[in-house]
């Protein structure tokens, strides 16, 4: 049974696996502490990079042979294949390890069984502690395993009234510098980032991650249905960072970053650019894009998390943060579960996830 010692270590691991958020796609992120057999830490670690050795690896070797006879704590279940790496269910029984505590099932086919691995060659394994918190960290991966298409959190920003712009168009800046240093963070944490053709025209976004040291690009992706709205010099074309141009199956266009895709009712299809993405090694979308896309993409099913950065600034005209998502009824309405509430400089960031409809 888990005592006040195996809490804090699993907590530490989670923080370990945290600091992989942004650079280990298509893998999950994942943190692991390695206590000796009198219970002190002897080491720690994280998979760092997809093809990199994992949190384990990491962990047992700054262990080295105070390892044997301890405990692993690990946020993911560990992995009983050899792909780009070894399987780290081996890797803690050659190490010498006597109990393996780990938070969350690995929900992969090709990975899983390490738990049924590491009992057979007589470790003593125990699950589930602190899940929500490890399920939490690792929610992107996760959900893109049991879901089979990228998580998506739309984060937008608006005024206390929820209009984004002013009636004359105006935007820049509703949210204050702290916000939007902070939404730097997000997409750091992202493989890609979305907007649609609307944003495109009327902001020329650049979307890189800037301010954030060692940051991995996440892919720049427009919805452009018509293939009319990133025009030759736009800001999101130039090197920064890997861009893709979505664009309609018949659309006249000949970007080279194009991808063609099935119109839907509305623009193009949601499901089908999400997995095109994850074709891609896509596995999390931070969705920028205006309130057109955004109706589109709850309309699909296809929205994950709400990040809303609320101004403490009122506008009573101008448009709102989210149209038409197929809702006519508040019957039908998104209902959602709020998970955390912070102060961004003047701003509150609110973050929720869908209920289940």
């Amino acid at each position: 049974m888990a005592d006040q010692a195996d809490i804090t270590a699993m907590r530490r691991a989670v923080a370990l696996a945290a600091r992989g958020l942004g650079a280990t796609s298509p893998n999950p992120v994942v943190g692991c502490v390695v206590h000796d057999a009198s219970g002190h830490q002897v080491g720690g670690g994280w998979h760092r990079r997809a093809g990199g050795p994992h949190a384990e690896v990491h962990a047992l070797r700054e262990a080295g042979v105070l390892a044997r006879g301890g405990t692993a704590y690990v946020t993911l279940e560990p992995c009983n294949h050899t792909g780009r790496t070894g399987p780290c269910a081996q890797a803690l029984i050659e190490a010498g390890i006597a109990r393996v505590v780990y938070a969350v099932g690995d929900p992969n086919p090709q990975a899983t069984g390490g738990a049924d691995t590491l009992r057979g060659a007589g470790v003593r394994v125990e699950q589930g502690l602190l899940a929500e918190e490890a399920e939490a960290v690792n929610v992107a991966w996760l959900t893109s395993v049991r879901r089979g298409r990228p998580f998506v959190r739309w984060k937008y920003a608006a005024t206390l009234d929820g209009r984004i712009a002013a009636a004359d168009g105006t935007s820049r800046w509703i949210s204050s510098a702290e916000s939007r240093a902070d939404v730097h963070r997000l997409r750091a944490e992202a493989d890609a980032v979305v907007v649609g053709s609307g944003t495109a025209r009327a902001d020329d976004p650049h979307l890189a991650v800037r301010g954030i040291e060692g940051a991995v690009q996440p892919l720049r992706v427009v919805v452009d249905t018509e293939g009319t709205a990133v025009k030759p010099g736009a800001r999101v074309l130039d090197d920064a960072a890997p861009t893709l141009i979505a664009v309609a199956e018949d659309a006249a266009t000949d970007l080279p970053e194009a991808v063609r895709l099935p119109r839907a009712e509305r623009g193009l299809s949601v499901p089908a650019l999400l997995d095109a993405l994850h074709r891609r090694g896509v596995r999390s979308v931070l969705l920028e894009g205006g309130p057109t896309l955004a109706g589109a993409f709850l309309a699909a099913g296809a929205v994950d998390q709400v990040v809303g950065y609320l101004a403490p600034v009122l506008l009573g005209t101008g448009p709102a943060a989210l149209q038409d998502a197929g809702i006519s009824t508040l019957a039908d309405a998104f209902r959602l579960d709020v998970t955390e509430t912070v102060r961004i400089g003047p701003d509150l960031r609110i973050t929720a996830i869908i209920k289940e409809r």
